[in-house]
C-alpha cells in the first residue's frame, strides 16, 4: 500500500502549457443512428474485478493535520489496519486506538500520542516535546528533540539525528487492545523497547535514556478528556492491566541470579505465561526481558543441550514462548511453581543456579539472531 498524502510529499503542478489537439475514432452508425459497438457485440455487463468492489476510502479519514490545542483520533474500529498519518499538530492530545499498516508523525510539538498496534513502521519526522505510547513492528525517529516513549517494539527501535529521547516499556490497556495487537501480527512477549541503535551518535554526548523505572505512563500521556469522544473507553496504565508484560530492559539487574523459563506451545502458553509473571512478581523476583520465537529441531537440541531430547516433539507445536526472571533464590523459587501451579505443562526450567545464566545466554541469544537483532 503506498502511503497516504504527507506534506514530505508534495509534488509540482503536471500542468506544462502544451496544447494538443484531440484524437476523435469514429464510429459507425446503423440506418437506425445507434451507434455500433466496437469489437464483440454481446450485451455482457463489464466484469468486475475485486478492487472494483472495495469500499471508496478517503484518505482524509486516515489523516490528522494542523491542528491545535484538542483532543482528537480514531476510535476502535475505525482504521481497521490502513495506514495513518499525523502532521502539523501543536499542544494536542492524540488517541488512535485501533491497529494499523504504518504510521507517520511530522513536524509536531508539544503533543500527546497514543498508537495502537501497528503491522509496519511508525515514523516520527521533526517533532518536539512529544510524549507518545506506541507498539509497533518498527520504529524509527529522524530530526526529533526531547519525546518520551513507552514502547512496544518487535525489532531494534532507531533513532537519527534526534537528542533527548526517553524511553520505556509499554504500559497500556483498553478492551480492544489484544485483538488489535493479534490483528497487526505481533506479540506481546517480543518487546525490545530499550535496545535501541542511534544511527547517527555524536562522541561525548548520549541521544537517549531509559526513563526511571518507577515512571508512570498516564503522568506523561494521561487519560482522554472526560468530555471528548473518548470517554467510554476504558483506559488503564497499570502496569499489572497492561496487554504487554512490563519487562526491566537494559537495565542493570539488580541481582546475579536469573532464571530461564520456556513454555512450549499449547492452547494456554500466553494465560500460562501471564500466570508465572504473577506468581514471580507477587514473590518479589523481576521480569527482566520475554520472547516468543519458532525453534527447529535442531536449534532445541543446541540450545537445551542435555535437555533437548525430552523438549523435542514439543517444539513442532508452534512457538515457545521465554522469559527471564532475576532475584537472589529465583531459580529455587521458578521450579516450585512449575511443580505447584504448571505440573500438566510442558515446561523448561533452569536446573540450578550455577548454569541458570548460562541458559539464559544460550536462549535469548538464540532468540535475538534469528529475529535479525
Amino acid at each position: 500500500m503506498g502511503c497516504f498524502f504527507s506534506k514530505k510529499s508534495k509534488r509540482k503542478s503536471s500542468e506544462t502549457g502544451d496544447e494538443r489537439t484531440p484524437q476523435t475514432t469514429t464510429v459507425d452508425t446503423t440506418t437506425a443512428g445507434h451507434a455500433v459497438p466496437l469489437g464483440n457485440n454481446s450485451e455482457e455487463a463489464p466484469k468486475q474485478y475485486s478492487w472494483d468492489q472495495r469500499e471508496k476510502v478517503d484518505p482524509k479519514d486516515y489523516m490528522l493535520t494542523g491542528l491545535r490545542d484538542v483532543t482528537v483520533g480514531r476510535l476502535p474500529g475505525k482504521l481497521n489496519g490502513q495506514q495513518f498519518v499525523i502532521q502539523e499538530c501543536e499542544n494536542c492530545d492524540i488517541y488512535v486506538l485501533d491497529h494499523s499498516a504504518a504510521v507517520t508523525i511530522d513536524d509536531c510539538v508539544n503533543c500527546r500520542v497514543v498508537l495502537g498496534p501497528t503491522r509496519g513502521s511508525v515514523f516520527f519526522r521533526d517533532c518536539k516535546d512529544v510524549k507518545c505510547v506506541v507498539a509497533c513492528q518498527q520504529f524509527r525517529t529522524r530530526d526529533c528533540k526531547k519525546m518520551e516513549v513507552f514502547l512496544c517494539c518487535a525489532t531494534q527501535p532507531i533513532i537519527e539525528s534526534s537528542t533527548g529521547m526517553k524511553f520505556g516499556c509499554f504500559q497500556y490497556f483498553y478492551p480492544e487492545l489484544a485483538f488489535h495487537f493479534k490483528d497487526a501480527g505481533l506479540s506481546i512477549f517480543n518487546n525490545n523497547w530499550s535496545n535501541v541503535h542511534d544511527f547517527t551518535p555524536v562522541s561525548g554526548e548520549n541521544n537517549w535514556s531509559l526513563l526511571p523505572e518507577a515512571s508512570a505512563v498516564l503522568d506523561s500521556v494521561p487519560g482522554p478528556d472526560p468530555e471528548s469522544e473518548f470517554k467510554s473507553v476504558r483506559i488503564s496504565g497499570n502496569p499489572e492491566r497492561s496487554i504487554v508484560p512490563l519487562t526491566k530492559g537494559g537495565r542493570r539487574k539488580d541481582s546475579e541470579e536469573s532464571c530461564l523459563f520456556v513454555f512450549f506451545a499449547g492452547e494456554y502458553a500466553t494465560a500460562n505465561a501471564r500466570k508465572l509473571i504473577d506468581e514471580a512478581t507477587a514473590k518479589g523476583f523481576v521480569l527482566i526481558q520475554t520472547k516468543e520465537v519458532s525453534m527447529k529441531p535442531e536449534d532445541v537440541e543446541r540450545v537445551f543441550q542435555s535437555s533437548a531430547q525430552d523438549l523435542v516433539e514439543w517444539n513442532t507445536k508452534g512457538p515457545v514462548i521465554a522469559l527471564e526472571l532475576n532475584g537472589d533464590g529465583v531459580v529455587e523459587a521458578c521450579k516450585s511453581i512449575a511443580s505447584d501451579v504448571f505440573s500438566g505443562t510442558k515446561v523448561f526450567v533452569s536446573d540450578h543456579k550455577t548454569s541458570s545464566s548460562r541458559d539464559v545466554d544460550s536462549f535469548f541469544n538464540f532468540a535475538d539472531m534469528q529475529m535479525g537483532l
